[in-house]
């Protein structure tokens, strides 16, 4: 049998996390191997451990981790700052066993159990990694609650009470047919029943996300589900697989299984299944299908398609997004976040210079409710939490470009009024050697100017007009920037040919070497209220967006010549903020 080694890694908040690794029992292969593992909910990386002598894949190391207040982790148990939060803490992980075990992301394999997979499916769809496969076992997309209205009661309760712990109903019993598996886990003194409301929701939350939008994964995936599972719903299995957005994927019934479904009694069969896949994507990788046409073609295009047609007349649809149009028309005449939104665009500039300030205005008492509410909805809080990782990622890149005694010359191409670039630089020690500006409106470069000026910048910075999408006029930048940001304008923007032409005028310009900060938006809950009630900076028209999944984003990226390096999102998998570097040629 295989001995683990307890090791620890540092994730993202400072957090020192607990995990196992078994090393492989012969060094057949080169460049090394590797399985990943994520324990299911109330349990912890131990209870796997069988799998890495059961899997006959001496060749692999193995690792299983502890999860945020699970097993040897430390945290409150069950609990975790968001599910976001442990989404983030996957990436983490897999990043540091790149680093400190020499395994390269292609060649490693995931291999998760019921919450556990739903975190992997969820950091599949918002990270877009390159792993080679995923295996994902009876996934807890959907929890048996057996209570009617247990969902919205525990939110209602969490906004009463704040966050609270609910107990486990389920009996090792219903887990496995197993007798030894169901004895250790009664004996297991690191077995958690307690899961905090912030975790749970936050699953379902996720879980529903992931699900609807399951074509944006293109990882291989296996999926194994359990046929007698007391615990979770089959049907929101059934739709993730058939939505999965995959070239190679297969998703097997097992008769009979409880929700354990890697530790239950018959187990023999399915994990020989999971071999013969991974052994096959090994063997004959599956291609990674080009994206950058998914802008003709596909999911989101044909999203986007739907939202700019036009509704029935006097449908219950129209007539409802009408009266959504008159209530916000109405309410612009108290609340100054919707006047501005009707006045300049709700994607301009000076909108979103209004949304990072967050201050709510109004005519009196009703205006500012108004207002408030207006700036809490949910897309604009992303907002703000995008504007927060861009100047993390800013702080990133130049503390690397100081590193390597280079000088750093910055350029936003579309900045707005350049409020997040300027109060991002101006917290730090040492201010850039030089700041450009450039946005297509007048106003925009009026106002930021303006800020400039009030920020004292005037001797780096500077704020001319320029179009974001002129190839000529991006490679002709100077001084030669050293780091280049787009944020929120490639969003707005369904082409993918304008984009690349951005991007390959922005690889013109950049140094080899250089950094880019780019930004995305795979996802958006409120997409149909966008297009139906809100109005674009172009001319008033209707205001209406075309997802890009992370994967083509990243890939278009890449396609100008860019290696992406690090990346952020909110807990609600809204904005994407993401790192990259200018490639040698």
């Amino acid at each position: 049998m295989r001995q683990a080694q307890s090791l620890h890694f540092t994730t993202h908040d400072g957090v020192e996390l607990h995990y196992r690794h078994w090393p492989a029992t012969r060094n057949e292969y080169q460049p090394r191997r590797a399985v990943v593992m994520f324990h299911r909910g109330h349990e912890h990386g131990g209870r796997m451990a069988h799998l890495a002598d059961e899997l006959d894949m001496p060749g692999y190391d193995f690792f299983a981790w502890d999860a945020r207040g699970y097993g040897k982790s430390p945290g409150a148990r069950g609990d975790s700052p968001g599910f976001a939060t442990s989404v983030r803490d996957v990436q983490t992980f897999i990043e540091h066993i790149q680093a400190s075990h020499g395994v390269a992301e292609q060649d490693l394999v995931v291999l998760a159990q019921s919450v556990g997979a739903v975190l992997i499916a969820t950091w599949a769809h918002d990270y877009a990694p390159r792993v080679r496969c995923l295996v994902l076992a009876s996934p807890a997309f959907k929890v048996k609650l057996y209570v009617p209205f247990a969902r919205p009661g525990l939110k209602l309760m969490k906004a009463v009470r704040g966050n609270f712990f609910v107990n486990s109903y389920v009996r090792p019993q219903l887990l496995t047919h197993d007798p030894e598996r169901v004895m250790s886990y009664v004996a297991d003194p690191l077995i958690s029943r307690p899961i905090s409301v912030t975790m749970l929701l936050g699953l379902y939350d996720a879980a529903d996300r992931v699900v609807a939008d399951a074509q944006a994964i293109q990882v291989p995936t296996q999926m194994l589900v359990s046929g007698a599972d007391l615990v979770v719903e089959r049907k929101p299995q059934e739709r993730f697989f058939e939505r999965l957005g995959s070239a190679r994927k297969e998703m097997h019934i097992l008769p009979g299984f409880f929700h354990d479904t890697l530790g239950e009694r018959d187990r023999a069969h399915a994990l020989r299944r999971i071999e013969r896949f991974v052994e096959h994507c090994f063997a004959s990788p599956a291609p990674v299908p080009s994206l950058l046409d998914t802008d003709k073609a596909g999911a989101s295009c044909a999203e986007a398609e739907s939202l700019a047609a036009p509704l029935p007349r006097n449908s219950p649809r129209d007539l409802y997004w009408r009266a959504t149009r008159a209530g916000l028309r109405l309410g612009k005449g108290m609340a100054e976040g919707l006047k501005l939104g009707f006045d300049t665009g709700f994607d301009s500039g000076s909108t979103l210079d209004y949304v990072y300030r967050n201050q709510p205005t109004g005519k009196g008492k009703l205006g500012r409710m108004i207002d408030q509410n207006y700036l809490n909805a949910i897309g604009w809080r992303g907002i703000r939490q995008r504007k927060l990782h861009i100047e993390e990622l800013l702080r990133q890149a130049i503390a690397r470009l100081r590193e390597q005694q280079r000088p750093v010359h910055i350029v936003d191409i579309a900045a707005g009024h350049g409020r997040y670039i300027l109060e991002a630089l101006q917290e730090l020690e040492q201010l850039p050697d030089s700041i450009l500006l450039r946005d297509y409106s007048e106003l925009n470069v009026q106002q930021g100017s303006a800020l400039i000026a009030e920020k004292g910048l005037a001797d780096i910075a500077r704020f001319v007009q320029g179009d974001a999408f002129d190839r000529a006029s991006l490679a002709a930048l100077d001084p030669r920037p050293t780091l280049a940001v787009v944020s929120g304008l490639y969003e707005l923007f369904p082409s993918n040919l304008l984009v690349g032409n951005s991007l390959a005028g922005l690889a013109d310009a950049v140094e080899a070497g250089g950094y880019l900060v780019y930004t995305g938006q795979p996802w958006h809950p409120q997409l149909e209220m966008i297009a139906r009630a809100l109005t674009s900076h172009r001319g008033g028209e209707a205001w209406v967006m075309r997802r890009r999944s992370q994967a083509e984003m990243d890939q278009l990226v890449e396609a100008a010549g860019f290696r992406k390096l690090a990346q952020r999102v909110d807990e609600w998998g809204i904005f994407t903020v993401s790192l990259a570097q200018r490639v040698r040629e």
